[in-house]
């Protein structure tokens, strides 16, 4: 059961991050589809040294985003922090619950 949520945290954690690397490339001239490829491919965070090595697009053609972007920040971080306790402490905490 313990790899399994490893996976599961740690893959969802990554998806979200790459949604999120998306959304920042989506003003830039690499644009959503491309940033999020790299960033789901590689790690969310070659993503965003790709994004903020591309061109921005002129101010004219920004899109907002609400507060969508936050809340896929949120929730990758938050994966990627129960991602990492569930490592750290090799399902010891899982234990003590059951």
């Amino acid at each position: 059961m313990m790899p399994l949520l490893l996976l599961l945290f740690g893959l969802l954690g990554d998806c979200l991050l790459a949604v999120l690397v998306g959304m920042l490339g989506a003003s830039r001239r690499l644009g959503f589809g491309w940033s999020f490829l790299i960033s789901l491919l590689f790690t969310p965070f070659v993503g965003l040294l790709c994004v903020l090595l591309s061109e921005q697009l002129p101010a004219a053609a920004e899109r907002r985003w609400g507060c969508l972007g936050t809340l896929c920040a949120g929730l990758g971080c938050l994966c990627l922090l129960i991602f990492l306790f569930l490592l750290l402490t090799g399902g010891a905490a899982l234990a003590t619950l059951l």
